[in-house]
């Protein structure tokens, strides 16, 4: 019944208006239900097929194909049968003939058929589309949109006048389907003002459209996911449609939207714990290669230990029927979960040196890093595939290409560097932005440690390309003229080279900028100088300004962003009080609409500004959100998942120490215990000096303890006890420095929950702290959030703190072992009231 309803749109095509007489090839074709009868007839009619049979043959050999389940699909075998042929040489004649829906139908069908883009018909039909492109009807342009897309003609001027079209007809177009493969399509060429227009058109379209038609939002998302736009009221929508179909989405559809929230950095809650339980109920049905690949690249990352176990085994099981993509894809989830089952590993690697000429450059380099990380122990594979990214390195012409092929190599162990990738390099440099120079600079500085002929003979070529990359940097950042370009360039760039060469610099090129900072892109630069760990006054000040002026129009989500540098930072602009209070009032109704763990962070972020919103923490401490945030986390990546948690007790901790009117329970004592058994940190060279000195001033090493550890589990540098006269007063017991096993010198640690020592009266405890860069912002001297909130809380613990700034303790005035004591005397003595 399903292939009678589908032939008829092809059966209205062959009759013209009026026509009365059957046609006998339809009726024959009508009746096929396979391959081999459409090939039959096809063979007994050759003379008399028109335009319109074989468009009707084509489109039921691909009917017949997209109705199977991807591994029992025929597509060579049709392709290469000798009546396919005889209907493609038809079709290439009898283009002319065909009307505009045919004419597309017919490109459609022949590439889902696997008909090489460079064939004649192929081209023929491109053409003829192109001929015909402004009289066509929304549905078709979509259709042939998508064929473009799908010849990676997407950046084609073809597609530019697609994308004209689309702009010119937008408010015709009222089926959801049409625009968003559309959106989809033309996504590499919209302007931010056809961005908008298609988001705001998308948005109405969503809400109009049947709610299980589940691909409408997910191409909706791939479209934000293009254009690297985060539109946050759109995406939740998409996403509770997404939410609503759960039940209908197979492991595909679902490792495909998973991919897409993983690239956009949008980690719902809802939908990872639904699409969860969904993935665990698909299990017994992934027996295929191609439906469990997609099964353990999408539960693999989110299930417990047991689960993944049992992944592994299967994907042992399939391993020989894995296809050499399908092989890569278990690869690769294999390195997101840190799996080190060494039997996979080998066996996953094997099939993939076996079809190494199978792969494109950019698979190539994939297959290396994931091969490193995973610690595959292969040195021919290895061999092979540095052979391949050199041959793929020297005919690259794309600066992105040459940019990850060399950072790939650089990760290979070599005797050598290798004169042409140096030469490739150079030649691309003044094409690259931002990211790939950082790139560059990261690889050079690789090659310097690793060439053992440095000093010697190869100094003047890492100088050169060195200067060539600071030069080219420095000229990139001169030439932006929009503060959104910048900030994009510079989403993730990090490192020795960017912070020492760009980044005084970058920050010159956005207070230029400055009068272009808007609603829109506040939060990206609030992250932008928090992870850069700069604090400039102005821009904080512009960006508390545009906020509260333009409060209603940021999303919810978007304060944990535009908050984070000021507190991180600590810095209060000069709205402080209103700032904090319209953000805190913006975000408050829709505090059960976050992400448990993206509370936990912002509500963490609060506490070291010193601001306690009574109705988040209230949340935030509650049975049912921690059952929840426990949820979550465990479908996390283990690096969020082990920050939150941190986040949590540091949380818990500044509450019951600064608010204990919430009555808010410390229930962080075992994970404190357990977390302190785990990391016992190496003191620096300049502690163990301050102990010494310190154990001079005060009289005898006795009269101060060494990493003691108080209530909450902070974990103090030196405490020492002064009586009223500013006496030291000697501890019962010696602290001493322990030296592990192998000569590392390790703090000893008080256990927390040991009883504390009465002070006698007029006495105070005194914790001294040694604070090394982390603790201040960038290329100044001030403090950041988190260290002045570990000051409060030492505070109401009962110490005076005293905090000894690295930059004072190696600076020049302190040059000798009699200045350190005397700034150490005046710090103790003349510094505490």
């Amino acid at each position: 019944m399903f292939r009678l309803r589908s032939f008829g749109v092809h059966s209205r095509r062959l009759f013209h208006s009026g026509a009365v007489t059957r046609d006998q090839v339809l009726d024959q074709l009508q009746v096929c239900s396979t391959e081999d009868q459409v090939f039959d007839v096809v063979g007994r009619n050759k003379a008399k097929l028109s335009a319109s049979h074989v468009g009707c043959a084509v489109g039921l050999l691909w009917q017949f194909q997209r109705e199977r389940p991807q591994m029992l699909r025929t597509v060579e075998l049709v392709r290469n049968h000798p009546q396919f042929l005889t209907l493609r040489v038809l079709a290439e004649n009898k283009i002319g003939l065909m009307d505009d829906v045919s004419v597309v139908d017919m490109l459609y069908d022949v590439l889902r058929l696997n008909v090489e883009q460079h064939d004649s018909l192929v081209q023929q039909l491109v053409t003829e589309a192109w001929n015909r492109l402004d009289r066509f009807q929304m549905p078709t342009l979509s259709k042939f949109a998508v064929c473009l897309s799908d010849q990676f003609l997407q950046h084609s001027p073809l597609m530019g006048q697609i994308t004209d079209i689309v702009s010119q007809r937008l408010n015709s177009i009222q089926d959801a389907r049409v625009l968003t493969t559309l959106m989809v399509s033309v996504s590499s060429l919209v302007s931010p003002p056809l961005r908008d227009a298609l988001i705001v058109k998308a948005d109405a379209l969503l809400d109009r459209m049947d709610p299980l038609h589940f691909n409408n939002p997910r191409r909706v998302v791939q479209f934000l996911r293009n254009i690297r736009h985060i539109h946050r009221p759109l995406l939740e929508k998409c996403n509770q449609i997404l939410l609503q179909n759960i039940p209908h989405l197979d492991a595909d559809h679902i490792s495909i939207v998973l991919g897409l929230y993983q690239s956009m950095q949008f980690n719902n809650c809802d939908f990872r714990l639904a699409a969860k339980r969904r993935l665990m109920e698909l299990m017994d049905t992934g027996a295929d290669p191609a439906t469990f690949t997609k099964l353990f690249a999408s539960l693999g990352p989110m299930a417990g230990q047991g689960i993944r176990e049992g992944l592994e085994s299967t994907a042992l099981l399939l391993a020989d029927e894995l296809s050499a993509h399908q092989a890569l894809g278990v690869l690769e989830t294999m390195e997101e979960m840190q799996c080190r089952n060494l039997q996979l590993i080998n066996k996953l690697a094997g099939i993939i040196f076996k079809n190494l000429e199978t792969y494109r450059a950019v698979e190539i380099a994939r297959i290396t890093q994931t091969l490193i990380l995973l610690h595959c122990q292969n040195p021919e594979i290895f061999s092979r595939l540095r052979i391949k990214l050199l041959h793929y390195l020297q005919d690259s012409v794309y600066p992105y290409e040459v940019t990850m092929l060399t950072r790939v190599l650089s990760m290979l162990p070599s005797p050598r560097l290798d004169e042409g990738v140096l030469s490739r390099v150079s030649a691309v440099i003044p094409q690259c932005n931002l990211n790939d120079l950082n790139t560059f600079a990261m690889v050079v500085a690789k090659w310097i440690r690793n060439d053992p002929s440095y000093r010697h003979n190869t100094r003047s070529r890492y100088v050169r390309l060195l200067q060539s990359l600071n030069r080219c940097g420095h000229e990139r950042l001169h030439q932006f003229h929009r503060l959104d370009v910048l900030l994009e360039e510079a989403k993730y760039l990090s490192g020795e080279w960017f912070e020492e060469m760009l980044l005084e610099e970058s920050m010159v090129t956005t207070r230029r900028l400055i009068d272009q900072i808007s609603w829109t892109n506040v939060p990206e630069l609030a992250v932008y100088l928090t992870r850069t760990n700069y604090r400039c006054d102005t821009m904080l000040d512009r960006i508390a300004a545009v906020t509260v002026a333009n409060i209603d129009k940021i999303h919810y989500s978007a304060t944990y962003a535009t908050l984070l540098p000021f507190a991180v930072l600590n810095y209060d602009p000069p709205t402080a009080e209103e700032f904090f209070h319209v953000c805190v009032q913006h975000f408050t109704p829709y505090i059960s609409s976050f992400d448990p763990h993206l509370l936990v962070l912002l509500a963490y972020a609060l506490a070291m500004a010193d601001y306690f919103p009574e109705d988040v923490i209230r949340e935030i401490f509650t049975v049912d959100f921690l059952a929840k945030l426990d949820a979550q986390l465990e479908t996390l990546p283990d690096a969020l998942n082990m920050r939150v948690r941190l986040r949590l007790m540091e949380l818990n901790r500044a509450v019951c120490l600064e608010c204990p009117e919430f009555q808010v329970p410390w229930f962080h004592e075992r994970y404190c215990a357990q977390l302190q058994k785990r990391v016992n940190s190496s003191v620096s060279a300049a502690q163990q000096q301050i102990h010494k000195m310190l154990g001079e001033v005060l009289g005898s090493i006795g009269c101060a303890r060494v990493g003691v550890l108080t209530p909450y589990f902070y974990s103090v540098d030196f405490e020492f006890v002064l009586d009223r006269h500013l006496q030291p007063i000697p501890y019962s017991e010696p602290s001493p420095l322990h030296i592990s096993e192998n000569g590392k010198v390790r703090w000893e640690s008080k256990s927390a929950d040991r009883e504390r020592a009465e002070l006698p009266p007029g006495a105070r405890r005194v914790a001294l702290d040694f604070l090394d860069s982390k603790s201040f912002c960038r290329t100044s001297r001030q403090m950041k959030g988190e260290a002045m909130m570990r000051k409060r809380h030492l505070e109401i613990l009962g110490y005076h703190v005293l905090q000894i700034p690295h930059f004072e303790w190696n600076s020049m005035e302190l040059s000798t072992p009699d200045a350190w004591r005397d700034y150490l005397r005046k710090k103790i003595f003349s510094e505490l009231p």
